[in-house]
């Protein structure tokens, strides 16, 4: 057990959000407990229930700053991307791939069924935000004229599904054994005419 460490009450909630995603990221769902977060934080065992609602309330913590780094991921590929449309979109795409390749656990929480559906202000504002970010890059192209979401719908699909895929090794690969690039599986979208 580590030796206990004085935290300041104001920063040890995030000190158990970040050592629960460690704990996340080693030992996975099932291994995940107050008591271990506690225990790598330095602090009480009974500390924990101070900030969150029992093991559901720390999975929310974490699943919103899952969602942070998610929507940063996103942005900075978007950010990178050149200015087109069709650049933009496959930026936001390749942020959504770089998530879940390098944050496996956290991608596989924030999309899970393993969170109680508990109100929890700070996780739906920035789930909103990830999603808000596909609609506003989605908006620079035609909509669709099956539904108005039907290009949101389309693309989260499809990139949670490559995602997921690969995640798996559920890829087909070519003859050489190479997974095939998103790059080529997007598909080229209408971008919006100019105003006026």
């Amino acid at each position: 057990m580590s030796a206990k460490t004085p935290h300041h009450h104001g920063n040890l909630r995030p000190a158990l959000i970040a050592a629960g995603i460690t704990v996340l990221e080693e030992d996975g769902m099932a291994g995940l407990s107050l008591r271990k977060v506690a225990a790598k934080v330095g602090v009480s065992h009974a500390a924990p229930a101070h900030h969150f609602n029992g093991k559901n309330g720390l999975l929310l913590g974490i699943a919103a700053e899952g969602f942070r780094t998610f929507v940063k991921l996103m942005q900075e590929g978007r950010d990178t991307a050149a200015p087109d449309p069709q650049a933009q979109l496959l930026g936001l795409c390749h942020g959504y791939l770089k998530f879940a390749d390098e944050h496996q656990a956290l991608f596989q929480l924030i999309f899970s069924t393993e969170i109680k559906n508990d109100p929890d202000e700070d996780l739906r504002k920035v789930s909103l935000q990830a999603f808000d970010m596909l609609v506003d890059t989605c908006a620079l192209f035609e909509p669709s004229p099956q539904h108005e979401r039907a290009n949101e719908v389309m693309i989260w699909s499809l990139v949670h599904g490559y995602a997921t895929l690969r995640r798996f090794n559920r890829m087909m690969a070519s003859e050489r054994n190479v997974v095939m690039p998103f790059d080529l599986i997007l598909p080229k979208m209408t971008p919006k005419a100019p105003p006026g």
